[in-house]
């Protein structure tokens, strides 16, 4: 299932020595490059490809009534560098679904930082910051499928407008605390999808880079 994304499939956790950075990066989509990035599908397949917009390299996302993600094992510490940065650009979004329930669960852009139970899978909590096309700006609720593990996050919401770059800065330790009311102080993994299996529509997405700061 899609639901609590790439919980299984990234929970392998990998220890990071760039957490002892001031700056962790986890997609250097702007260098052409994908190393370190994992496909899930788990209805038909999103395409992700490397293309050039403007004179740069980003990842494009095309999907057709299909759900799979790319996701990256990293572990990255909150005390150090708890701000996620990314920038996207939604060309075709989705129009005005019931996001809070099954048929309407899916997204024209999402990025979702998971935090690992370890050996008890059931604690696997996984925060999804999504483009929503119904919902406001900051505005959350649970995931239909996994509604006590996994929270949606409208990082980006109806009011916003489509065919443009947006750049986020979140903090993840906070929002983390906000939604779930866990102080956490590292994640395990970075995950992004562009779904629409269960509307059966279409949505076109792209992504920028993606790194973790300490401001």
């Amino acid at each position: 299932m899609k639901r609590l994304y790439l919980a299984a499939f990234l929970l392998g956790v990998s220890a990071s020595s760039a957490a002892m950075l001031n700056r962790v990066d986890i997609g250097n989509f702007s260098t052409g490059s994908l190393s370190g990035w994992e496909s899930r599908s788990f209805v038909g397949q999103t395409k992700y490809n490397i293309e050039q917009q403007d004179g740069q390299s980003v990842l494009m996302a095309k999907s057709v009534g299909s759900a799979s993600g790319l996701g990256r094992k990293v572990t990255v510490d909150l005390t150090k560098t708890p701000f996620v940065n990314w920038s996207w650009k939604v060309e075709r979004g989705l129009p005005e679904i019931d996001e809070t329930k099954k048929s309407g669960d899916d997204y024209a852009a999402r990025l979702y930082v998971v935090k690992s139970g370890g050996a008890l899978a059931w604690k696997t909590k996984a925060l999804n910051y999504v483009w929503s096309g119904s919902q406001s700006r900051e505005t959350v609720w649970p995931n239909a499928f996994k509604p006590g593990n996994s929270k949606m996050f409208a990082a980006r919401g109806s009011e916003d407008s489509t065919g443009t770059w947006h750049h986020e800065k979140r903090n993840v330790r906070e929002d983390f605390k906000k939604v779930f009311g866990k102080d956490i102080t590292s994640i395990d993994a970075v995950a992004i999808m562009t779904d629409t299996d269960n509307t059966g529509l279409s949505a076109i997405a792209a992504y920028g880079d993606i790194y973790f700061s300490a401001e």
